[in-house]
């Protein structure tokens, strides 16, 4: 598997050797946000327009997992990302820190299930010939748990809104954070 990249300082280089004047444009907004513990979610990620008048806000997030095999050995990348043209929150003005709190934990969720799915990928021995559906049955399966989890976390908070619950989904959910941390992104 390769993975390409153009790192700054060389995005630099060479636009320096055009000829013309360097100009400074505003910095784009990334496509994706990775999961962080050290970056969390501000309401300037959510970019898109709202899509319900049932919900406040929404999280676009998802667990991207890239896989392949080098000289017939398996390897794998699994990251949670955030979507944020196709996040939104319905009215900035009145949007709460507990409402923003809520939306992290869902993108929290993510991260969770991505955990997860690199911890079953360093358990199981893929055989690259037969990559699929061995592959294609485990993320299935890691994708349905994660949607289930997500979909009982805004049944039991009722969206966030009610309290006693999202603080204990909260606790519930930076406990599992930790207990997973050995399969964190380093």
């Amino acid at each position: 598997m390769l993975f390409t990249f153009a790192p700054a300082w060389l995005l630099g280089l060479l636009t320096s050797f055009t000829g013309a004047p360097a100009q400074t444009a505003p910095p784009a907004a990334p496509a994706k946000i990775e999961w962080s513990a050290n970056r969390p979610l501000t309401w300037t990620d959510f970019k898109a327009r709202p899509t319900s008048d049932q919900l406040a806000a929404l999280t676009s997030s998802t667990i991207d997992a890239k896989v392949g095999c080098v000289d017939y050995q398996f390897s794998a990348q699994v990251r949670a990302v955030f979507t944020p043209s196709e996040s939104w929150v319905r009215n900035l003005a009145q949007a709460s820190p507990a409402l923003l709190r809520h939306e992290q934990l869902h993108f929290d969720l993510t991260e969770i299930h991505a955990r997860l799915l690199r911890q079953k990928l360093s358990l199981v021995k893929l055989d690259c010939e037969k990559l699929q559906p061995a592959f294609g049955n485990l993320t299935k399966m890691a994708f349905l748990t994660w949607q289930r989890d997500e979909a009982r976390y805004d049944q039991e908070t009722n969206h966030g809104l009610n309290a006693p619950r999202q603080q204990a989904w909260d606790q519930q959910i930076q406990q599992r954070l930790t207990q997973l941390e050995a399969f964190a992104l380093k």
